[in-house]
């Protein structure tokens, strides 16, 4: 029997069975990037059967073996009490025995970070996952923590947030549930924390060049974090009067702790030498001018924060709000610990929801938090399939159904998922004294219009009156804000985003950079820090002539 490069080969009979393969177990492989040529004359008493496989990860059968195990959450009824993350640690064997599933397949599709029907397909910075999955299975987690900070700022952020486009191209999962990527990552990058691995390292050289960094959510963060070990001055600019961007203000705090997570990283930057300047909005307090005769170089990471509105009868009522200032303000009140001038509470409240995305699912997640008396979600798509599609084949993301964290804790409290879907709101009810009452809603039906683009329809006889006291606007973002980028002459898209190619990110001011958001609209975390990295390295290279910056 030979081997197949690229596959672990079993003798025939054995591949299809996990109680058959336990008894195939060979020892750990010592080197990650070696060849184990492991003969075994001992499978069969009456037959001298030899033979070899070709393999760099230490359980080449994990997968067969092992089933997938996630980690274990605190109850909805439970957690809703109060502002803290709830999922639960995995001990270092479970996590071992999880790594173990990696298959280290041929070609790995889960670090490809490719779009494909225009969402991520696998890891979009690229990270070693085989690599540091196999050293966690080896109990190297020191080694899985280099591995892992290589292609990745801030695993602590995409460890708790990121949608996991890895998971949903995992080759595993064609025929299985994919390997647990995501609580691997988040495993390692805690264990660092954990054993003091992770210190302030400030670059032994300065260059004396000076970048501004604007924006200090994860594309910003990541920018400044890379042009600083690269040696130059680094400032960051923030508006708000903490940094972290969304990180801090755009995620709720039960995913994404403020104080223990976001801070304890801007700590180590700041102890590396990277300034933050908090309560500065260029144009406003600091004139964009300024900027470009102060520094050698300016990066915007600005974001995509205008969001889109509802113009429908009755939006001038008191009651109606966009999530993000609902979303915002509360982030603020459990960090000040007392609610501010602009909280928006949802105690006692009939909430309606217009939005069925993540920033929906956050609101959801809050407004049970504040204690509403009933919660809808409005989604005017389809809803998803409990099974990939016909047309939305592997390695694509799978554009099922899930229960996110949010509707999971309004099934709890309410007995169903909060969402209806093909369902729009037509009209705000005013109760007589400027305050919204009601939502009016109907069902759609998606169709072609003459230009040959899907509109929706509503349709007749699907009306339906849903009580609210408070409605939040979540139907997701149209660009960056204006001001900054009309104040340095900064040429924008269609999309009103900065124009500035992927990979390159100069604008058409020179100097001048745009990466995150602001230039490739409303994207995921992850994608961020993919575009923080790669403007710094293009403006490390604007700044020396050349770089090693990945």
């Amino acid at each position: 029997m030979m081997p197949m490069d690229g596959f672990n080969v079993l003798p025939a009979g054995w591949g299809g069975s996990a109680t058959r393969a336990a008894h195939w177990n060979p020892p750990p492989v010592p080197s990650r990037k070696g060849v184990s040529l492991i003969s075994d004359i001992s499978l069969f008493t009456s037959t001298l059967f030899t033979f070899t496989t070709v393999t760099t990860m230490g359980k080449p059968t994990g997968f067969i073996e092992h089933l997938r195990e996630a980690p274990t959450e605190i109850a909805p009824k439970d957690r809703i009490r109060n502002w803290k993350e709830f999922h639960n640690p995995m001990p270092n064997s479970a996590l071992q025995t999880q790594g173990a599933r990696c298959m280290d397949c041929g070609t790995p599709f889960c670090h490809t970070g490719e779009l494909i029907s225009g969402m991520a397909s696998g890891c979009p910075v690229n990270n070693l996952i085989p690599e540091w999955n196999d050293l966690i299975y080896r109990g190297l987690w020191r080694e899985a923590l280099d591995r892992l900070h290589k292609t990745n700022n801030f695993p602590e952020f995409t460890g708790r947030v990121c949608p996991a486009p890895c998971e949903g191209s995992c080759v595993l999962g064609l025929t299985n549930p994919p390997v647990t990527i995501k609580n691997i990552e988040y495993s390692i990058i805690e264990k660092g924390w954990e054993q003091g691995w992770i210190v302030p390292r400030p670059p032994e050289k300065r260059t004396g060049k000076k970048v501004a960094v604007v924006g200090s959510g994860p594309a910003g963060l990541a920018a400044a974090d890379q042009l600083n070990k690269a040696g130059h001055a680094v400032t960051v600019f923030e508006r708000a009067d903490r940094p972290g961007g969304l990180l801090t203000y755009g995620i709720p705090n039960m995913k994404l702790d403020k104080k223990d997570i976001v801070k304890r990283r801007i700590d180590v930057l700041r102890a590396e030498g990277i300034t933050f300047t908090c309560n500065t909005e260029i144009g406003t307090d600091l004139p964009a001018e300024k900027l470009l005769n102060d520094y050698d170089s300016v990066i915007l990471c600005t974001g995509s924060t205008r969001p889109r509105d509802l113009p429908i009868e009755g939006r001038e009522l008191n009651g109606i709000n966009f999530a993000m200032e609902f979303l915002s303000a509360n982030t603020q009140a459990v960090l000040d610990g007392t609610p501010g001038d602009n909280y928006i509470s949802a105690a006692g409240k009939d909430v309606v929801i217009i939005g069925g995305g993540d920033t929906g699912t956050d609101c959801v997640g809050t407004s049970i938090r504040h204690g509403c008396k009933s919660i809808n979600q409005l989604e005017i798509m389809p809803k998803p399939p409990e099974v990939r599609a016909a047309s939305n084949p592997w390695p694509e993301w799978p554009k099922i159904y899930r229960l996110d964290y949010g509707q999971e804790e309004a099934k709890a409290m309410f007995g169903e998922d909060p969402r209806a879907y093909v369902r729009t709101a037509t009209k705000f009810e005013d109760d007589g004294n400027g305050n919204v009452a009601a939502v009016h809603t109907v069902e759609v039906k998606w169709e072609r219009d003459e230009n040959g683009r899907f509109t929706p329809i509503h349709i007749e006889g699907t009306e339906i009156r849903m009580p609210a006291q408070q409605v939040l606007l979540a139907m997701g973002f149209l660009g960056p804000e204006s001001p900054v980028l009309d104040a340095l002459g900064l040429e924008k898209t269609q999309r009103s985003n900065v124009k500035a190619e992927h990979e390159d990110y100069r604008t058409n001011k020179p100097g001048v950079f745009a990466a995150g958001d602001c230039r490739r609209g409303q994207s995921l975390i992850v994608w961020a820090i993919n575009e923080g990295r790669g403007v710094a390295r293009e403006c490390d290279r604007y700044l020396m002539g050349a770089t090693e910056l990945p």
